[in-house]
């Protein structure tokens, strides 16, 4: 059997999870539109694709364009942010238990 999912909406959707990971997409959003913050994971890496349009993923110590169909792992405990084009797909794979409580995000100044 296969299973098909999309996500049309703006932001960012958990589309499926299977045991202990799951897989997101990321479609351009005001979040996304812009560099003023940056989020880390505690417990957990979290890896990117970029399937379509332009997207740059920022750290705090690097910025990188991402090209389609290669795989960006942020390491657990990095500082990230993704901004992307306004046609852009980003899936994201990442541990089902990623959350709020293990996670922060802080504010860029400018």
């Amino acid at each position: 059997m296969i299973e098909k999912f999309e996500f049309k909406g703006e932001g960012y959707k958990t589309v499926m999870s299977f045991n202990t990971w799951r897989i997101g997409l990321i479609n351009y959003s005001q979040r996304f539109s812009k560099f003023t913050e940056l989020e880390r994971h505690l417990e957990t890496d979290e890896a990117f694709v970029l399937l379509k349009g332009r997207a740059t993923l920022f750290t705090d110590e690097q910025t990188e364009k991402m090209k389609k169909g290669v795989v960006y792992n942020v390491k657990k405990g990095v500082w990230h942010h993704v901004v992307m084009s306004k046609r852009a797909k980003v899936m994201v794979v990442e541990n089902i238990n990623t959350n709020d409580q293990n996670s922060e995000i802080k504010e860029i100044n400018g």
